[in-house]
Parts: C-alpha cells; sequence; structure tokens
C-alpha cells in the first residue's frame, strides 16, 4: 500500500553521496523529540552512545503531549507495587491481537509486548519515572490493570518528565531544526540528515545511524483524505507535526508501508472547547446518545471505533450521559477537569432537563434510559450489559468524533530496521513509533487503548538497542580504517 498522491508541497528529499559536508557529527541522530525520540536518546545515554535529538518546534510536545500519557505494559515493577502478579507478556500480547482481530503483525506484537515492561522499569530505576498503574477499572480490550502513568495523569506531564530527564543527562535536542533531506550513499546506508532553521538557513547533521521518530500522518490532510476518508471531515486531535514525513522518505527509498489504514480515533473528544473526555465514564457504565436520544453502539467495544460511530450520527455528535457516581470517575482526570472548567459540564436534575439540554424527545431519551435496566438480566441488543441504571441528577457533555494519530508507517524488522520491499533491512536506518507501522492492524478497530504510546516507548527503547549496536560496530570500524591508513595499507 502507497500513500501516492500525498501533499506535493511538503519537501522531504533523499541526496545520494559517498560522504556529506556537514557541521557536526553524531553517533545516532533521532528525528523527533517525541516519547519514542526521547526515549531512545534515554536508553542511548545509559549505555554510552551520543545522540543528537532533532526536533521542528522550539519546544517538544508532539503527539504525546495531547494524549493522556497512558502506557500499557505487563510485568513491571509498579505493576507488583500495586500487587498486580498474574500479568505477562503473552497475556499482553494476546490481547493486542484479539483486539486487532489477529491482523497485528505477529514478530512486533511479540517484540513490544516483551520489551514495554523492560522499558518502563529502565525509566523508572535510571531516571526517577514515578509510575502508578491505574487499577480502578480496566480500559477496552484489556485482560488486565496494566495502564501507567505518572500521578499527573497526563500526556504534558509525561513529555515534561522526558524533557527533564534528557536535559538532566545532558543529552542535546536541536530544536527548531525542521529535517527535509535524508544524505545517504550508494549502498543505501545513511550518512546524515539536512534541517532547515527559522531563517531559513540549511544546516546538516553527519551520522553513523539515523532514527525516524517523527509520527504518522494524522496532519496532512491530503493522505488523510486518500488512506483514511472515513476521517477526511474529522476533527484532527493530534500534532501538526505529524505530516507524513517517513511514509515520504520510506517511498522515495523504496522501502516497504504497512497497515496505512490503522489509525487511532476517539468518540470522546468535547465540543465545542475541544478537550479529550476519559473513555472510563463509558466503561463504568456511562452511555452515549445522538441527538434522538438513542443510544447507538457498545460503547465498552473501544473509544477508537467509537469515532466512527459518533461521527455517522446526525450533524458528528453525540452527548456523554452519566451520573454523580461516574462523575466523581470523570473528576479523577485532568482533562476533564480542565474540560469541565470552561463549561462542557451540564447538570439536569431529570429526565426531562437532559432531554431539553440534549434537544431530544423526552419520551425517547426515558425508554433509553428505562432499557439499561433490562441488562440487569441480558444484554442489550448491542450486546452491551450494565450493572446498574443511571440515577438522577445527571451530567451530559457533548462530544464528536476525532482522529488522534495513525498506526501505518514504514515496515519494521522487530528490532526496528526499516525493511525494503523484499524484506531485506536497511544497513543503519530505523523507525519506531507513529513513523513506524504499529500493532494495530489496518482498521480504526485494531486499535488497542494505549498502542500509540506502547509503540513509542517500546519502539524507542528497541531502537536503541539496535542503534548502539550498530553505532558500536561503526566506531570500531573507523577506528581499524584509521589504523591501517597509519600504517600505510
Amino acid at each position: 500500500m502507497t500513500a501516492t498522491g500525498s501533499t506535493s508541497a511538503l519537501k522531504r528529499e533523499i541526496r545520494r553521496a559517498s560522504r556529506i559536508d556537514a557541521e557536526v557529527r553524531t553517533s545516532v541522530a533521532i528525528v523527533g523529540a517525541g516519547a519514542c525520540g526521547l526515549t531512545a536518546a534515554l536508553m542511548l545515554h545509559d549505555v554510552g552512545i551520543d545522540c543528537v535529538v532533532l526536533e521542528r518546534d522550539a519546544v517538544p510536545s508532539g503527539s504525546t503531549a495531547l494524549s493522556s500519557g497512558f502506557i500499557p505494559a505487563p510485568d513491571t515493577r509498579a505493576q507488583r507495587a500495586q500487587g498486580i502478579v498474574d500479568d505477562s507478556a503473552d497475556r499482553f500480547a494476546a490481547d493486542i491481537q484479539a483486539k486487532a482481530h489477529g491482523d497485528a503483525a505477529p514478530a512486533l506484537v511479540q517484540a513490544y509486548a516483551q520489551a514495554i515492561g523492560p522499558a518502563l522499569d529502565a525509566l523508572q530505576q535510571r531516571h526517577g519515572f514515578d509510575w502508578i498503574v491505574l487499577d480502578g477499572f480496566l480500559y477496552p480490550g484489556h485482560s488486565r490493570h496494566r495502564m501507567h502513568a505518572l500521578p499527573q495523569k497526563t500526556g504534558a506531564a509525561l513529555m515534561a518528565r522526558l524533557q527533564a530527564a534528557v536535559e538532566a543527562a545532558g543529552i542535546p535536542v536541536l530544536t527548531q531544526a525542521l529535517v527535509d533531506t535524508l544524505w545517504l550513499d550508494t549502498e543505501d546506508r545513511v550518512i546524515g540528515v539536512g534541517y532547515q532553521r527559522p531563517d531559513g538557513r540549511e544546516e546538516r547533521l553527519a551520522c553513523d545511524v539515523l532514527l525516524l521518530a517523527c509520527n504518522g500522518f494524522g496532519g496532512n490532510a491530503e493522505m488523510v483524505s486518500t488512506l483514511l476518508p472515513e476521517m477526511a471531515d474529522a476533527t484532527f486531535g493530534g500534532h501538526a507535526g505529524n505530516d507524513g514525513s517517513a511514509i515520504l522518505w520510506g517511498e522515495a527509498l523504496g522501502t516497504r508501508l504497512r497497515d496505512l489504514g490503522g489509525y487511532q480515533g476517539h468518540g470522546s473528544w468535547v465540543t465545542p472547547q475541544g478537550a479529550l473526555m476519559t473513555w472510563a465514564v463509558m466503561m463504568e457504565g456511562g452511555i452515549q446518545v445522538n441527538r434522538e436520544g438513542r443510544r447507538f453502539h457498545d460503547e465498552t467495544r473501544g473509544y477508537s471505533e467509537a469515532a466512527v460511530q459518533v461521527l455517522a450520527q446526525p450533524d458528528g455528535i453525540a452527548w456523554n450521559v452519566f451520573d454523580t457516581p461516574l462523575l466523581a470517575l470523570a473528576r479523577g482526570f485532568p482533562d476533564f477537569c480542565e474540560a469541565e472548567s470552561v463549561g462542557a459540564l451540564r447538570r439536569c436534575e431529570s429526565v426531562a432537563q437532559l432531554a431539553a439540554c440534549i434537544g431530544c424527545d423526552e419520551i425517547v431519551l426515558q425508554a433509553t434510559l428505562d432499557v439499561m435496566g433490562m441488562g440487569y438480566a441480558s444484554a442489550q441488543p448491542d450486546g452491551r450489559s450494565f450493572s446498574r441504571v443511571l440515577a438522577a441528577p445527571y451530567f451530559a457533555v457533548k462530544v464528536t468524533g476525532a482522529l488522534f494519530h495513525t498506526q501505518g508507517g514504514l515496515d519494521v524488522a522487530p528490532d526496528m530496521r526499516v525493511l525494503r520491499q523484499d524484506g531485506s533491512v536497511l544497513p543503519n536506518l530505523l523507525a519506531a513509533g507513529g513513523a513506524a507501522g504499529g500493532v494495530s492492524g489496518n482498521a480504526v478497530w485494531g486499535y488497542l487503548s494505549g498502542n500509540g504510546l506502547l509503540s513509542a516507548v517500546a519502539g524507542g527503547y528497541l531502537a536503541a538497542a539496535t542503534a548502539a549496536t550498530a553505532a558500536t560496530a561503526a566506531t570500531a570500524a573507523k577506528l581499524i580504517g584509521n589504523l591501517k591508513e597509519s600504517n600505510g595499507e
């Protein structure tokens, strides 16, 4: 599958040369200072490999800062500290594959499931990340409590913590450096990158290994329209830097692309305020109704596929409806508190008031709520059952469906090396996180909660191990070459 027809104005070039005239050389160059790039940089630092991170923005943020900051991982120190001792990489891999209906890349699923626990433990032990496990409810598709977060429970806090760790380690992060050119020799070996500065100057960085950690194509409207037509008119809740750069470079190099139809949507984007409302409310008994006051899907199947369901409703609008116990749960998440602070939450003392708020017929809405009671004995027609009926006062939040980030990209081996069309690996080009094909299969319903940050952190961890080995080998080869040259050989 290709991304042919993507934005022609986006300049992403491949240049060939035997050497690059660069101002600086580093062992590993990393394009993108999100969770993937910064995790990789920290892991490289820990084993004594120098690297430089190049970031297009003045302040690193990316998709990570816009996320909830939750990372699924099995068999971690944080889990065991909270008494969760029955999780494993195999169980996690099975959950990923079950959500993707068996469509996720098996080798990558296994690699991520095995790597993410050690990655979070390394960040905790070496860099002081104080992980907690959200154990009050299960996210859709997860069979164990394994969603890790920092105590602040936001993606912005996760980014701030990663940046602080990178700064403390003395790792150079070059901001306002928009990489637009990859330099390779005739044997497909990356020798450096070119990047634009805000004043238009072009600068170059030579490297022994290159890691693309620059995310997907959700911010490229033309690529979204071509590859994800059902999301063409959806709100984009991701970062503008998701412009498809990695895919464009991959196409120019003739690499294999994978799962370009996979993405993370969200059916709970608060409108018009523009904030994310936690799906925990849906999992614990909240419902979504359309403008007519009717439920229209099983909310517990997942927030990603819910985006498509919500957008299919009149005007692409739904209302999240819940009650006092669920409001208390929601208020445990900073994103919801922010949305509430700007007027997103409506309180209704009766069904009549709730119907007036939504703009629907009271009789229809009452029937929707009454049907919930039937769930005690048998499942609803859509497959969902309820443990209790919502009680007044009712609370409502107006939402729409949104696209957050894409899950397809460059096809990679389990060690994050980029694959050619014939399945062979490029010598020293790596891709991870949103730049690489993920583990959500080729459709919106394959996204298991947390797959985005799973790919970012586990991918960064794995890429660092591969880059460290390759960089060490390159250094050894140079030393041998210099020795031979000095001996006149």
